[in-house]
């Protein structure tokens, strides 16, 4: 991949990982200054409830800004958009959908084939 598309993918990930530290902060903060105190059982558990909805998206989010920092580290070694199980390149369009991505689509194809024949 030439200079130029590596950059491209360096800033769209780099404003994604951003983005997702920035509703990070946002979630910490809200969560750590909140002082609600609902006498009501009802408006506490639906409180909880969607505090715990938020937190798994979190979770999930953290696992993605984990993948995105490999990614920078991928362009920024030169690895970035070379399936690790072929070696081949990874298609433009697979990495603008998932610029995370380490497969190309036909292997990824075939991981997943495969997960679904064990019952993963």
């Amino acid at each position: 991949m030439d200079k130029e598309r590596l950059e491209y993918f360096r800033q769209i990930l780099t404003e994604r990982l951003r983005e997702l530290l920035s509703e990070a902060e946002k979630t910490v903060t809200g969560m750590t200054a909140s002082g609600e105190n609902f006498p009501d059982p009802t408006d506490r558990a639906s409180l909880e409830s969607d505090r715990n909805f938020m937190l798994r998206i979190r979770d999930r989010e953290r696992k993605l800004i984990s993948k995105i920092r490999s990614a920078l580290d991928r362009v920024d070694s030169g690895e970035f958009g070379i399936c690790e199980m072929c070696g081949d390149d990874i298609g433009e369009e697979r990495l603008l959908a998932r610029p995370v991505t380490t497969l190309c689509i036909n292997c990824k194809k075939r991981q997943e084939a495969m997960e679904k024949a064990r019952g993963i």
